[in-house]
């Protein structure tokens, strides 16, 4: 079994590849950053300076500069904010006069990072690359390389022991940033009712935003109190007295209109990890592309105010399919601001006990609750070269499962409704992708997917090795052990009853979601997030979302509550009732 210990995503083993480091070192990407003792502990920050020397070389490349032009280029459209371009600019100063030598040597970026240390080949392991190897002897390039920056000062610097942490100036933020990671909590929150008015650091991108955060007992999703005559005590933003009649707004427009909130216990793709491609793409790169870089740092690389679950803003991706929580305040505007997203990169069902905790619910005082569980990923990925032995047996899922519905139990309100969301069949990860350009190789055509996630796999941070793989036999296996764990949630659902939720089974139904969008003129490949190729995104949500609903409204219509006829006079009186 491996450990369920969650290693936080900052502790970065070099300062070199800057924000790429940081963020191809979030647990996310690699979704099992969990596990002890894999035989390249420098995966990631091999991964993290091979993307930012190909950035470079590709800068250089497209705007016909120097290295040193593409390397200043790049500290340029980075903002100042958490200290993003200082660290950029020591960077370059550290290390720029060796990339530049490497480069003019014609040297590629697996080249460059292997002499400056940021890959190593442990005896006896596989030579990871990225790009194809080169022509002459591996070893003799190596130590032409070497030799090269041999008379250089910056090899004085020490790269194993630092940590981009280190930093004195990101240190503070750093510590803020692994706080809110370990504790899955809002960071600023005054009364500690987990709720708070600052949105990343766990923030209302992930939960209701609070609307009086020196007051515990007002937060998104209880029930009023005293029908909330003198202030909002629920932040739906309905309170106060109807002067025509005396009667409290909240009472006449929300009494028996089943108020409910959403609940989301999830992993990375609940939490809508998301790299921009802009990130990694020289061609596409300007001043504007990194401005969203220090929010999606403090949000951990994930973008729940987006997700197809929680996500309270109009979609980037231009379709028209909203949230399950915007249909639930659509379908009745008492819900407003009754959304959590419980969801964690690296999260399955054997650590999910590490930070249920941070759910918000009080069984006495709240409204009920539609929990969805989707662990969709983690109990078959990981990123071993044998990923079998790692994977979440039925047997321990059962258990852990069980677990986590009595835990519940013990804290939804009476009245709430539990549906378990089964496991995807990942294989079309592969089928869609492996012959397609990875957007570190679109401009030269010289990245595949297939070499891209032989890449990951190699350097053992694979998010998902078994399905990201050419071994058409282990892809197979990894789809089998997927649908035994989707039986196992099934057989749950179908056998146990709990006292204050009714249960309910949903399958993973990508194939549909692939359907859909072909029907609309799209391609299979367009679901799936370009720079990891593994996560679905935001509109493979926002149709899983769409399907969802469709199907409860078919089959179990209860669960989403009743139309409430007043929305139109919510409307009238209290405007967007405060917004988000």
């Amino acid at each position: 079994m491996h450990s369920a210990k969650m290693k936080s995503p900052w502790k970065v083993p070099t300062v070199f590849p800057l924000f790429f480091l940081l963020f191809f070192h979030s647990s996310a990407f690699l979704a099992y950053d969990d596990q002890k003792g894999t035989s390249h502990p420098n995966g990631h920050s091999c991964l993290g300076c091979v993307a930012v020397v190909s950035v470079i070389e590709q800068l250089a490349q497209v705007h016909n500069t120097s290295i040193q032009g593409s390397m200043e280029r790049l500290c340029g459209y980075l903002p100042e904010k958490l200290f993003l371009k200082t660290t950029c600019d020591l960077v370059v100063h550290m290390f720029g006069s060796d990339i530049i030598k490497l480069l003019g040597a014609h040297m590629n970026a697996d080249v460059v990072c292997h002499v400056l240390d940021f890959c190593k080949q442990d005896p006896g392991q596989p030579q990871c690359h990225l790009y194809p190897l080169p022509k002459e002897a591996w070893k003799f390039t190596l130590e032409k390389g070497r030799q090269i920056v041999k008379k250089s000062s910056s090899l004085k610097y020490p790269r194993s022991s630092s940590d981009i942490c280190s930093l004195p100036f990101l240190a503070k933020i750093c510590q803020k940033i692994k706080l809110s990671i370990k504790n899955s909590m809002p960071f600023k929150d005054v009364d500690s009712d987990k709720h708070s008015v600052f949105p990343t650091l766990r923030g209302y991108h992930w939960r209701g935003r609070d609307c009086n955060d020196s007051d515990k007992t007002a937060y998104p999703g209880r029930r009023p109190d005293n029908w909330d005559v003198h202030q909002d005590s629920n932040c739906n933003g309905i309170w106060g007295v109807d002067p025509k009649d005396g009667i409290p707004y909240e009472k006449k427009f929300c009494e028996g209109s089943q108020p409910r909130g959403i609940i989301l216990l999830g992993d990375s793709a609940g939490a809508h990890f998301h790299i921009p491609p802009n990130w990694l793409t020289a061609s596409q790169m300007s001043l504007h592309s990194f401005l969203n870089l220090p929010t999606a740092l403090t949000d951990e690389l994930d973008w729940p105010q987006f997700s197809g679950v929680t996500g309270f803003l109009d979609s980037t991706s231009g379709i028209e399919e909203k949230s399950i929580y915007l249909r639930l305040r659509k379908r009745n505007h008492c819900n407003h601001r009754d959304y959590q997203n419980i969801s964690r990169n690296g999260a399955s069902s054997q650590n999910l006990r590490k930070f249920i905790e941070s759910l918000s619910r009080n069984q006495a005082l709240d409204h009920p609750a539609i929990v969805i569980y989707a662990m969709i990923g983690n109990d078959v990925c990981n990123g071993k070269s044998d990923p079998v032995p790692q994977m979440t047996t039925p047997e321990q899922l059962y258990s852990r499962v069980m677990q986590t519905l009595h835990h519940l139990n013990s804290h939804l309100p009476n009245g709430s409704h539990v549906i378990l969301y089964g496991l995807p069949d990942g294989t079309f990860l592969w089928d869609n992708l492996h012959n397609r350009y990875h957007p570190l190789g679109q401009l030269n055509k010289d990245v595949t997917y297939a070499q891209f996630f032989s890449f990951l796999s190699c350097l053992q941070v694979s998010p998902c090795h078994g399905w990201m793989s050419s071994n058409k036999t282990l892809r197979t296996l990894t789809s089998e052990r997927a649908e035994q764990l989707s039986n196992t949630l099934k057989k749950i659902a179908t056998s146990e009853k709990f006292t204050n939720f009714h249960l309910f089974y949903m399958d993973f139904a990508f194939q549909e979601i692939i359907d859909e969008w072909q029907k609309r003129g799209g391609q299979p490949w367009q679901l799936i997030e370009p720079v990891d190729g593994f996560h679905p995104n935001e509109v493979a949500s926002l149709l899983l979302a769409d399907r969802f609903w469709k199907k409860l409204q078919l089959q179990q219509p209860q669960v989403l509550g009743k139309e409430n006829p007043f929305n139109p006079q919510i409307e009238k009186v209290f405007g967007d009732q405060g917004g988000h």
